[in-house]
């Protein structure tokens, strides 16, 4: 793990460490890039409190830590370039392991009281209809052959067309074929959901499948590389920069953005935030409010680009 310096049987408070991973891994099935960052949070609050106390820290010091102790661990944070966003995340990441360090020895977690920093609000921006087509076909245009360009234009058009993550259309497997009118997605910590499939979307999926030059059944991924192995989310982030700057698209006009456009162009029409935390798998309703708020936003800026007093 990163910014281990003793092997972890010789420092318990590492092999804490290794032991909540496989508890978030396992027991809350969090993704392995989170499992990954999280256990690195917790090497560095470790390693901090090491030069902060002038000792190493064991896993009965966890629990015994001040107010003082986490607001030296975030300042040093900050002190590195550490943003808001990102010192808010780790001050998360620390409290979890805590709570966790905590309950392993039958304790009821008593965490300092110390106040994460402020995360600014941002909102998504949503592409519009005309821009989300316009991306899918630019992108395919570019591509170096027939099948690779059906294969992209499939993949926005999915993201723009059903809601989704770039890496629930990565994960789809051939099982999903032939297509319906709706198919059944894995979404984060393993939870499925049923999302539509619109015609425009289906007929992009059926004209990738037939040119695709590897055999797609089963569980094969449904979206292939190059070479016939599973694709990179990697490759279609850079086919859409490459369409954005050729259309003169802003760089918020991302995969991840297609998925935006696709909940507040639903809530513009009228959608209500219930089926919309349904359709974008949110686990929260407090998640899907946000889309109320960007929708809001574009009306302002409408009405700021067309009323004479604005």
């Amino acid at each position: 793990m990163p910014g281990r310096s003793l092997d972890e049987a010789e420092h318990p408070a590492r092999a804490l460490a290794a032991r909540w991973g496989g508890y978030l891994a396992h027991d809350r099935r969090r993704s392995p890039h989170t499992v990954r960052a999280y256990v690195a949070t917790a090497h560095r609050f470790i390693d901090f409190l090491g030069r902060h106390r002038g000792e190493e820290i064991g896993r009965f010091g966890l629990l015994n830590l001040q107010a003082a102790d986490l607001r030296a661990f975030l300042a040093d944070r900050r002190s590195e370039g550490l943003g808001a966003s990102s010192a808010a995340r780790e001050m998360s990441a620390v409290r979890a392991f805590l709570s966790y360090a905590a309950e392993e020895q039958g304790n009821q977690p008593q965490l300092p009281r110390t106040r994460a920093p402020k995360r600014p609000r941002t909102l998504p921006r949503p592409a519009s209809p005309q821009d989300a087509v316009a991306l899918a076909e630019d992108a395919a245009a570019a591509a170096p052959n027939d099948w690779i360009g059906a294969r992209d234009m499939a993949i926005l058009l999915l993201l723009y067309g059903s809601g989704l993550r770039i890496a629930e259309a990565m994960g789809l497997t051939a099982r999903v074929l032939p297509l319906g009118q709706a198919m059944r997605v894995t979404g984060k910590r393993g939870k499925t959901r049923i999302v539509p499939i619109v015609p425009a979307v289906r007929e992009a999926i059926t004209a990738y499948v037939a040119l695709c030059p590897y055999p797609l059944a089963g569980d094969a991924r449904l979206f292939v590389g190059a070479k016939g192995g599973p694709l990179n989310a990697d490759l279609v982030r850079r086919a859409v920069r490459g369409a954005r700057a050729r259309l003169g698209l802003p760089d918020s006009v991302t995969p991840h953005a297609l998925r935006h456009s696709f909940a507040t162009h639903l809530l513009a029409r009228g959608a209500d935030l219930r089926s919309l935390q349904e359709l974008l798998g949110h686990a929260s309703l407090s998640s899907t409010q946000i889309y109320t708020e960007v929708d809001a936003a574009r009306l302002l800026d409408v009405y700021r680009h067309a009323h004479p007093r604005a």
